[in-house]
C-alpha cells in the first residue's frame, strides 16, 4: 500500500503557505517544517493539532537555515552543522508534539537538504546519524531511487528503517533522480497521468521516466501537494482512485 505525504506547516508569522486545512484528511503523512525554512512556534503547535484532528502520521521536515529561499537552496555547511542542526530542528518540533501528547514517527528533509543528502553520501550519513542519535525509532524518509544500496547500509548500520517517497507530480530520469524543475516536463500537470502513474506503481512496481523508459521503484509513500485549490483538488482525486 502506497501512503500519500504532504509538506505542511510551512507558514511563518503573517507569510501563508500551504491549504493545510484543506489537504489534511485526504493524506496519511505530514511533514512538519522545523523552524529553519518556514514554520514558527505557532504554527507548529497549530499543525501538530491539525494532524492529530484527522489521524495523521506525524513527520519532521527539517531544513537548511534559510527561510529567505524556503530552503531550497544547497548550503555550504559542514557535517558537523549538518548533524546539530537535523537534532536541533527535531527537538523544537518534539516540543509541541510532547505538548500534545503526539508522536513523531519519521524524518524527511526539505528542499536543497534533501536533494544534496540524496547525490552526497556523506551527507546523507550526517543525516542519518542525526535521527539516530534523537530516536533511532524514527524512520528516514528518502528519494527512492534505482540504486538506494548505499544508503541502506548506512541505515542500517545506524539502525535506522528507511521510507521510499515517490513524487506524483514530477517526471523522472532514467537513474530515478528528479527531472530539474528548469527542464520542460519537470512537472506533470496532467491528474489523468498523475492518476496512472500511480497504478503502476502499485501494481507494478515501476514508474515511467521522462524518456518513456520503465524503472523499478520501491514505493512506501508518495508526496502530493497542498499548496494550491487545484493541488488539493488532485489529491482528492488521488484518494478516490486509490
Amino acid at each position: 500500500m502506497i501512503l500519500l505525504n504532504c509538506d505542511a506547516g510551512e507558514s511563518f508569522g503573517s507569510w501563508k503557505m500551504g491549504l493545510d486545512e484543506a489537504i489534511m484528511p485526504y493524506v496519511d503523512m505530514a511533514n512538519f517544517a522545523c523552524g529553519f525554512h518556514a514554520g514558527d512556534p505557532v504554527i507548529m503547535e497549530k499543525s501538530i493539532q491539525l494532524a492529530l484532528k484527522h489521524g495523521v502520521i506525524i513527520g519532521a521536515h527539517p531544513a537548511y537555515p534559510d527561510l529567505v529561499g524556503f530552503g531550497r537552496r544547497s548550503m555550504a555547511c559542514s557535517l558537523e552543522e549538518v548533524e546539530a542542526m537535523v537534532i536541533y530542528q527535531l527537538g523544537a518540533l518534539q516540543g509541541f508534539i510532547t505538548a500534545n501528547q503526539a508522536t513523531l514517527s519519521y524524518v524527511k528533509p526539505h528542499g536543497g537538504l534533501y536533494n544534496d543528502m540524496m547525490k552526497d553520501i556523506r551527507i546523507f550519513e550526517a543525516v542519518a546519524k542525526a535521527v539516530a542519535r534523537f530516536n533511532s525509532n524514527l524512520k528516514l524518509m528518502i528519494l527512492s531511487k534505482r540504486d538506494t544500496h548505499k544508503e541502506e547500509a548506512i541505515a542500517k548500520s545506524f539502525g535506522l528503517e528507511l521510507l521510499y517517497e515517490v513524487f506524483a507530480d514530477r517526471a523522472y530520469d532514467d537513474e530515478g533522480f528528479l527531472v530539474p524543475r528548469s527542464q520542460k516536463g519537470a512537472v506533470i500537470h496532467d491528474v489523468q497521468a498523475v492518476i496512472a502513474r500511480l497504478k503502476l506503481l502499485q501494481k507494478e512496481g515501476v514508474l515511467e521516466t521522462i524518456s518513456g523508459k520503465k524503472i523499478a521503484l520501491r514505493a512506501d509513500t508518495m508526496c502530493v501537494h497542498g499548496d494550491n485549490e487545484e493541488a488539493v483538488a488532485l489529491v482528492e482525486t488521488l484518494r478516490k482512485s486509490m
